[in-house]
């Protein structure tokens, strides 16, 4: 089967005082996930995934709806900062030389969960969905540090965000091929054309 993991559009910054602050996407988010949808009309899918989180749902909800299909959520492909009272796009960390973007360079873990247990729930919630669709294309949008979990995973590295992070860009798609003896195959990583020539914000390296 063919697996696309797709990270989520651009949300807005959001801080609370308390609770999660599980942003909505932002103006530009939704045109992001527009070109997405576009982009992957021609493709069939079998099913779209998304995490519970709003910004994931958000992101799918065009894909999905392009194709009739409704989106099957799981809160396995969470963030890990799924219940983090802030959210600040990465972007306005590094222009603004905040110290949690240097916490960011130097892999410090800011979870609710450790390491491994992050990357037991996000990877194992995958390959449960890798199970059920056998000869399938499949959408799961999720969030960058899943995207790492995962592809770090195949790619048989530590999965130790200290020792090495992809940058996933927003509505980046990276695809696996998996087949039903266990053989996990890297196609792509970061694949952005649909945000060239758009204006939009593509990520901390990249511009549309």
């Amino acid at each position: 089967m063919e697996l696309l993991l797709i990270r989520h559009a651009l949300p807005i910054r959001r801080e609370l005082e308390s609770g999660a602050a599980d942003p909505e996407l932002s103006e530009d988010g939704h045109a992001q996930a527009a070109h997405l949808a576009e982009y992957l009309s021609s493709e069939h899918l079998d099913a779209v995934y998304a995490s519970t989180m709003q910004r994931a749902r958000q992101t799918a909800e065009p894909v999905a709806s392009q194709r009739n299909l409704d989106i099957e959520l799981r809160d396995g492909i969470t963030e890990f900062d799924r219940f983090s009272s802030e959210y600040i796009p990465v972007e306005e960390l590094k222009a603004n030389n905040d110290p949690r973007w240097q916490e960011m360079l130097d892999g410090v873990w800011d979870g609710d969960e450790t390491q491994k247990e992050f990357h037991s729930r996000t990877v194992g919630t995958i390959e449960e969905i890798v199970a059920a669709h056998r000869g399938h294309r499949v959408a799961v949008v999720c969030h960058g540090g899943v995207i790492n979990a995962y592809l770090t995973t195949i790619l048989d590295m530590t999965g130790d965000f200290s020792r090495g992070f992809f940058y996933p860009n927003y509505t980046s798609i990276h695809r696996v091929a998996a087949s039903s003896n266990g053989d996990r195959s890297v196609i792509t990583i970061n694949e952005t054309s649909h945000l060239r020539n758009t204006g939009l914000p593509m990520g901390l390296f990249q511009k549309g």
